[in-house]
């Protein structure tokens, strides 16, 4: 019972970081902004997510066909040029997010879509599993009124399966400030962390059973 007792206090104190936040709603003047239009390179299209720690993020959808990359940065706030430790406070009113770099002719945003909110507990509010705090917050960010129209139908859909309300934001983009380079692929290079495997493996897994026929060949 001890040994079963410990291993239940060591997962709950588990969190991508420190978890010391406020709780704090988005201000008015970024909620209603005019979203900002990322173009399109070399025909690939931007999407921007944010459900949690953005190591789990990064690497569902790296595991997705179509996806040619997932970078992990900060979203959402009113500070410009965020630390890990700045937005870790809560009071860059950032959430940890991930732009998703994507062929639209392998993979729709509608499906991008699906993936968030079928990657995550989308009725937990500021935060994700063992990580609280409004830097952990759920928010979707459409960059037009069809993306926005895509997500709301998508929302739709998923409020059906649940008795809570739908937790997730949906804003209109303005910035993405990508996080330190030691951040990036966490997931990957650091599979001996205790949070990768108590939290994020297992996160992952249950994506890649609702997902089978979206992910790419060979996925880690």
């Amino acid at each position: 019972m001890k040994f079963l007792l410990i291993n239940f206090l060591s997962l709950f104190l588990i969190s991508c970081g420190n978890g010391n936040s406020q709780n704090s709603a988005t201000p008015d003047e970024i909620a209603n902004a005019k979203p900002v239009t990322v173009p399109a390179q070399n025909g690939l299209e931007h999407a921007y997510f944010a459900s949690g720690c953005f190591w789990c993020v990064e690497a569902v959808y790296e595991s997705l066909k179509g996806v040619d990359e997932a970078i992990s940065g900060y979203s959402g706030g009113h500070t410009k040029n965020p630390t890990y430790e700045q937005s870790n406070t809560g009071r860059t009113g950032h959430a940890e997010s991930v732009e998703v770099i994507y062929d639209p002719n392998i993979i729709s945003f509608r499906d991008l879509v699906r993936v968030y909110f079928g990657s995550q507990d989308p009725t937990q509010v500021n935060g994700q599993g063992p990580d609280h705090g409004s830097q952990y917050r759920s928010i979707i960010f459409y960059q037009n009124e069809e993306q926005k129209k895509i997500i709301e139908e998508v929302k739709a859909e998923v409020a059906q399966n649940y008795d809570k309300p739908i937790a997730a934001e949906i804003l209109p983009f303005q910035k993405f400030w990508k996080a330190e380079d030691y951040h990036q692929d966490y997931e990957e290079n650091h599979p001996e962390n205790p949070y990768i495997q108590k939290v994020s493996i297992p996160r992952i897994n249950r994506f890649r059973a609702k997902f089978p026929e979206l992910l790419k060949e060979g996925a880690h």
